[in-house]
């Protein structure tokens, strides 16, 4: 039999290609999302029909079916009484929960969905893990949770401890619960901190996608920091491979990695375990830029900004943990990358 994977976000750009991925090495996926309207919907149902999940035949709280191997069901996070039904009927062996509200600079604005979504929600996750116990919990952690720190590249053996942003806090609180329900209950947990995804599909607020868009109606893009930044971007065929990985390495208790007289943040004597799941090799934003100009055949007009609040100007991710325990390697250079989301950008929205 083959095992069943439960993976929330599944219309979010990286749980739709997860999803893809885990079908073609022959799990059976469950697919979860609530679907809002953080941006484009249209984006979130297209990338469903992918998994042949149709809008028509969606209903909150109703699993339907989608190509072999796939099915789906609207709920959401904070929805305790759906999530602990579905766990309780699915029977999961596996839980990756990359459903969040995403965005630093939304947090900004909107706070309290962030309490939701990603706090009260992710509780759910684990105490329906708790009382339906899976192999391996993994779930999305963010670059974000380094903050003020500018020791790089960023080590999960750091300390996490000043986020200047409440996405970021969020984030840093989800580690700290699982590693609590790791330590009490003995659940595999395993936290991801993605750096910088981009690709086809990609979410409309990232920057390659407002790169994109900007330069293709004739508009100027904004760079900010006056464009002194730069990022570990990551293509997501090589995110995608990372989160396999790490699923399939689940931590064990009582690692002789951790001495508690000096604890180190991303180990514990409980099955915990924290990962950074970037690039390794950081791009200078201005680069990335000309790469976007390259692939689209002109040059863009820039509007050169100051730094925004809740921003860092510098990511960059050692993944030489992730590395030796899983074999992880990114390999798709950020040419090959900006170039495929573009030929995707250009298909959908001539199609669309």
């Amino acid at each position: 039999m083959s095992q069943k994977v439960l993976v929330t976000g599944t219309a979010g750009f990286i749980g739709f290609h997860l999803a893809l991925a885990l079908v073609k090495k022959g799990y059976e996926v469950v697919g979860m999302d609530v679907i809002n309207d953080y941006y484009d919907v249209n984006l979130k149902y297209a990338r469903l029909a992918q998994l042949g999940i149709e809008k028509k035949v969606i209903e909150y709280g109703k699993k339907v079916s989608g190509h072999p191997s796939i099915s789906f069901i609207q709920l959401q996070l904070e929805d305790k009484e759906g999530v602990d039904r579905l766990f309780h009927n699915e029977k999961f062996d596996f839980v990756v929960n990359l459903a969040a509200q995403a965005g630093v600079r939304y947090s900004l604005t909107n706070p309290h969905a962030y309490l939701q979504s990603n706090i009260i929600g992710f509780l759910n996750i684990l105490e329906a893990c708790r009382h339906n116990p899976v192999k391996h919990l993994v779930y999305a952690s963010s670059s974000s949770v380094y903050g003020l720190n500018e020791s790089i590249p960023f080590e999960e053996s750091q300390h996490t401890d000043h986020p200047v942003s409440l996405y970021a806090a969020s984030k840093k609180s989800n580690e700290m619960m699982a590693h609590t329900y790791s330590h009490l209950y003995q659940i595999p947990t395993t936290g991801l901190r993605f750096f910088t995804v981009y690709g086809p599909w990609g979410r409309p607020d990232m920057a390659l996608f407002l790169f994109t868009k900007a330069m293709k109606e004739g508009r100027s893009i904004d760079v900010f920091n006056h464009g002194n930044m730069q990022r570990d971007f990551t293509y997501i065929d090589d995110i995608v491979e990372g989160i396999i990985q790490s699923m399939v390495h689940q931590p064990v208790s009582g690692s002789d990695e951790f001495d508690p007289l000096n604890p180190n943040p991303s180990l514990s004597s409980a099955p915990f375990r924290v990962f950074n799941i970037g690039n390794n090799s950081p791009v200078p934003l201005m680069d990335y830029v000309r790469e976007v100009e390259d692939a689209l055949g002109k040059r863009a007009e820039i509007n050169y900004l100051p730094l925004q609040a809740g921003d860092v100007p510098s990511t960059f991710a050692s993944t030489d943990y992730l590395s030796k325990i899983t074999g992880y390697k990114p390999s798709t250079p950020i040419k090959v990358g900006v170039k495929r989301f573009i030929e995707w950008y250009e298909e959908f929205y001539d199609e669309n």
